[in-house]
């Protein structure tokens, strides 16, 4: 079973992923932020991956480190489970940041 379940443990944030690479596609859980979690949905669902996400976070300063965590997490998760060569990418593109 390609599975993997961590745990991140910062002052701002307390999160545990849960990560099913050969999942169906479900997300569980919350992150506190509306949007975040319909991504998250949305993510698990055209990857066909299984996604729990269990997570608190200073949200009252802001979103920031909440998604910044469960990225770092999600990312290790994948780094850990999986080949990168034998994973196919949804899509790719560049934007200019010009400020």
């Amino acid at each position: 079973m390609r599975e993997i379940t961590l745990q991140r443990t910062t002052r701002e944030t307390d999160i545990t992923l849960a990560l099913h690479l050969d999942g169906s596609g479900r997300f569980s859980g919350s992150s506190g932020i509306g949007f975040f979690d319909h991504m998250l949905s949305a993510f698990a669902v055209h990857s066909g991956m299984d996604l729990s996400l269990q997570m608190t976070g200073d949200l009252e300063v802001d979103c920031h480190h909440s998604v910044e965590d469960v990225g770092i997490v999600l990312g290790q998760a994948l780094g850990r489970l999986a080949d990168k060569n034998a994973i196919q990418r949804y899509g790719s593109f560049f934007i200019p940041m010009d400020e």
